[in-house]
């Protein structure tokens, strides 16, 4: 079973809500990596810029975000351009060319390589 995890929700909201969905994406990676399943986290949308915030030492999401970030397989290109998302160090995904974009993840991809699809 491979399983990727979209994370959509923005940190900038400062909701409890949009916590909450980061918090529980990145803990369904840490059970999926666990268990030994294959799992890729993607950034997509406004949550292209979660990666900046979970970086910073004092969130409360850093250490779990520590503990999966090699399951990270990328940041949405056209997402981040839009979002004004900062992707130093991760890979931009752009293999489903929207037009007039720089790129955004192929979900249909993912799901013809056998990937499940999960949002947050």
């Amino acid at each position: 079973m491979k399983t990727a995890i979209i994370v959509l929700s923005d940190p900038k909201s400062g909701s409890e809500e949009s916590l909450g969905r980061v918090f529980n994406a990145l803990a369904t990676a840490y059970d999926y990596k666990n268990a030994g399943k294959e799992v890729s986290i993607l950034f997509q949308g406004a949550g292209t810029r979660w990666p900046e915030a979970l970086e910073k030492e004092d969130h409360p999401a850093h250490d779990l975000f520590e503990a999966v970030t090699d399951k990270i397989q990328g940041i949405s290109c056209a997402c981040a351009d839009v979002f004004g998302a900062d992707a130093s160090g991760y890979d931009l995904i752009k293999d489903n060319s929207v037009p007039k974009t720089t790129g955004l993840p192929s979900l249909s991809n993912l799901q013809d390589q056998g990937f499940n699809v999960l949002t947050f």
